[in-house]
């Protein structure tokens, strides 16, 4: 608790502490300290005591680390806390003229972070004497000039300021000359030389005087320059040119700096009076620009291209001044004569930037105009379509004005767009020529029927095929655009007349395949043909008709049928005799089988796959034909079975079998023993089969009872009141399906059972395996002889019906 107390008073003294330091930071921002030196003071010399103008302890000061920043470092800080010079300081090279030159620092330290602005002031030292610009001032002053005239002397220069500065000049003794010192609208001073009598140049031809300039420093410092003075001869005769009006035609392509005209003047004096000067005295900007005159030669030149579309003349006046100031002028005229050098433009007016490719010829493609700015023969201009094999040509409308007009038939699916090319040249010499192509689309007219790519189609297709598997594609191109190449699809007629073609095939209109609309059958429809019909979307549309043969492919989808012998319920043949006597090669019998299928699916070959006694006979592969393959002994059984399979050549393959029965003997009296024999083994396979029949179905029976009898007491137990039972049907075979065949074996046997309830309280007998159709009111189940009813005749009944008996019960 202790602890936490003193916690608490601790942010009072850190609030006095940080109060402290913010107050002194303050204070130190709103300090500014200024010093004053001289300028050029030596490296190393004291400015001040930092540190003490800071009141800040030497002891601390390398914690603190105080230091000076500013743009350029001519200050440092010792380690006393001293401000010293570090650079060459020179008031002149810093602040120019300025009257007031001062250095603005940043003093810097840390531990907390105070910043301090310090302000050096540079004072001036007369460290600069007046100099001027030239040593020598060369006047010339004619002898006839009158006393009293004054002569601006150049300005000396003093960089110093105020006392430092420039104060007086003075003029070295003469006769002839004096100094008068003026004020500068800015307050400086500049000297004047006065003439003080007249000149003659035949006693003193020059004077040199001493031009000094002193400033006010103590000592003052001074600069001199000399002034020569030339006393030059009177000049009483002007320049004369030999010409008044110089005139001169040049080529405008004159290349620059070639010579165009040489001016001559001339003058009576001598010496320097007759020394002539030429310069330009009236001249516009831009001839200024194009030509150059010498002025010791009077030689003009071009200076610049010339252009004569831009200037066609050019006028000047030229002044011709000799030594002594007199002159006299002339006029220039320079005509500019036209090239040709700029070629000729074509510019359009109006474009078409398609037209229909039924257009009639001389329709209007375009209007354009010519224009050649040079002169003369320069700028006539004659213009053509540059190629002949486009069927277009030009027509003039009016001067320099032209028709683009269409000169023959056009067609857009040969040439969907032209690139005309227009030229025009001038008659120069040589001759200038302009090029420009125009881009003509042509529009499209439905003009082009539909066109198949093949001239017929022939598709195949198997058959049991799914609906809407694709037969064939037909694909036509109209070469026209747009609405007018877009091709739709029909189906217009076909050579089926059974049904309408619509139930076997379709078209889709846009793409052109052709669909199956049902599943075909070979044995049925094995090749038709239609007729397709190929329509664009113009206005008035366009069409072609293509023919498509369909060949339906055959399929193994049918076993082979077995035409003879005639085949019994169990897919066996009656007894065939055959005489005991019979030779090798005997024709026993002959299998006939037919197949709906063609070709490979409808080869059929005959192979034995049982027999009594396989070395007794053989079956020709493929004929079908049985026959002995050798004679019969005494060992040989008189009764043999032949189970023949007929296969087809399909893939897969499919077949059909037939069991023969044959029986050796002379007679039919010798037969009827092993026929019996057959009957009898029938028979009692028969019973066999009967009897497990019998005790299954009383087993199912029996549950079904017992599940009926649970379901009615459950039922009864629920209901407040007993109500009378009805008669319901169990069927084991819906009503709804076909009927079974007598032929029928796939393993179901084809009856349907009733479960018949009484509608008697007191009745609760049942009645069972009895047909869907009959349900009687009342039957004893235990008094109902099965046996009598699954045998539909007695054993002596014929071999065939016993067979189909057994086939039913076995199913």
């Amino acid at each position: 608790m202790a602890r936490n107390s003193a916690e608490r008073r601790q942010p009072p003294k850190l609030q006095v502490f940080c109060a402290f330091w913010a107050s002194l930071f303050f204070r130190a921002l709103s300090e500014h300290i200024t010093y004053s030196i001289p300028e050029e003071v030596a490296k190393g010399s004291v400015v001040g005591n930092l540190a003490k103008d800071l009141e800040l302890e030497v002891r601390d000061l390398p914690a603190r680390k105080l230091q000076v920043s500013a743009e350029r470092e001519y200050f440092s800080v010792s380690k006393s806390g001293e401000l010293l010079v570090s650079d060459r300081i020179d008031r002149e090279e810093i602040c120019k003229e300025r009257p007031v030159c001062e250095l603005q620092l940043e003093a810097v330290v840390e531990n907390p972070l105070n910043i301090f602005h310090v302000t050096v002031a540079i004072e001036d030292i007369n460290d600069h004497a007046p100099q001027f610009s030239q040593n020598e001032i060369n006047l010339e002053i004619i002898e006839s000039t009158l006393p009293g005239a004054r002569w601006i002397l150049e300005s000396a220069n003093d960089p110093d300021i105020t006392i430092y500065s420039l104060n007086n000049y003075y003029l070295s003794i003469d006769q002839y000359f004096s100094l008068v010192e003026r004020e500068n609208p800015d307050g400086g001073k500049y000297p004047e030389l006065v003439l003080e009598k007249p000149l003659d140049r035949e006693m003193q031809s020059s004077h040199y005087l001493v031009l000094t300039a002193i400033d006010g420093g103590d000592p003052p410092r001074s600069g001199t320059t000399q002034i020569k003075i030339n006393v030059t001869d009177a000049n009483d005769n002007p320049p004369v040119f030999s010409l008044g009006l110089y005139r001169v035609n040049i080529r405008e392509n004159l290349p620059p700096g070639s010579s165009i005209l040489c001016l001559t003047a001339t003058d009576k004096d001598e010496g320097v009076n007759a020394e002539i000067t030429f310069s330009f005295t009236s001249i516009t900007q831009n001839a200024r620009q194009m030509f150059s005159l010498d002025p010791s030669t009077g030689e003009i030149r071009t200076k610049g291209s010339l252009d004569f579309e831009d200037t066609q003349k050019f006028t000047m006046n030229i002044e011709a001044k000799d030594g002594g100031g007199l002159s006299t002028q002339c006029k220039v005229v320079i005509d500019i004569q036209d090239e040709n050098d700029n070629v000729p433009e074509i510019i359009l007016t109006s474009l078409v930037s398609s037209v229909l490719e039924d257009s009639e010829p001389g329709t209007v493609i375009a209007l354009f105009k010519t224009r050649d700015i040079d002169s003369g023969s320069n700028g006539e201009i004659s213009c053509y379509v540059q190629s002949n094999s486009i069927p277009f040509r030009i027509e003039s409308s009016s001067k320099n004005y032209y028709k683009l007009l269409t000169d023959g038939a056009l067609d857009r699916e040969q040439t969907p767009e032209y690139n005309i090319t227009l030229t025009a040249t001038d008659k120069g010499n040589p001759p200038l020529y302009t090029s420009k192509t125009l881009t003509l689309h042509i529009a499209d007219i439905n003009d082009n029927a539909p066109i198949f790519l093949q001239p017929y189609y022939v598709a195949y297709i198997p058959e049991n095929n799914p609906s809407g598997a694709s037969v064939t594609r037909v694909s036509a191109y109209d070469p026209d655009l747009d609405e007018n190449g877009r091709v739709s699809y029909f189906i217009i007629s076909s050579d089926l007349d059974s049904l309408p073609l619509s139930s076997y095939v379709s078209v889709n209109s846009h793409s052109g395949d052709i669909f199956a609309q049902c599943s075909l059958d070979y044995e049925q429809v094995r090749t038709f043909k239609m007729t397709l019909q190929a329509r664009d979307s113009g206005s008035p549309s366009f069409c072609a008709n293509v023919s498509v043969q369909v060949f339906i492919m055959d399929r193994n989808d049918n076993a082979p049928n077995i035409l003879y012998p005639a085949l019994g319920p169990d897919r066996s043949a009656l007894f065939d005799m055959v005489p005991r006597s019979a030779e090798p090669g005997y024709l026993v019998s002959k299998v006939v089988a037919v197949d709906a299928d063609s070709g490979h699916n409808a080869w059929l070959a005959y192979r034995v796959l049982q027999a009594t006694d396989p070395g007794l006979f053989s079956l020709g592969l493929r004929t079908g034909e049985i026959r002995t393959a050798r004679a019969l002994t005494d060992r040989d059984a008189a009764r043999h079975r032949l189970l023949v399979s007929v296969q087809d050549g399909g893939q897969p393959p499919l077949s059909a079998t037939v069991a023969l029965h044959l029986v050796f003997a002379d007679s039919l009296q010798e037969a009827l023993p092993e026929m019996k024999e057959e009957r009898s083994s029938t028979s009692e396979f028969q019973s066999e089969i009967q009897f497990y029949l019998v005790i299954a179905l009383a087993l199912i029976s029996f549950l079904f009872l017992i599940t009926v009898t649970l379901a009615i007491t459950l039922r009864l137990r629920r209901s407040s009141s007993p109500k009378g039972w009805g008669c319901s049907q169990v069927a084991l075979c819906s009503k709804s399906r076909p009927k079974v065949p007598p032929n029928y074996s796939a393993g179901t046997l084809p009856y349907s059972y009733n479960l018949c309830v009484s509608s008697h309280q007191g009745n609760t007998e049942f009645d069972y395996l009895k047909s869907i159709d009959q349900c009687p009111p009342v039957l004893d189940v235990f008094n109902t002889d099965v046996s009598s009813m699954l045998t539909k005749s007695n054993l002596n009944d014929d071999i065939s019906s016993q067979r189909n008996t057994l086939a039913q019960v076995g199913s």
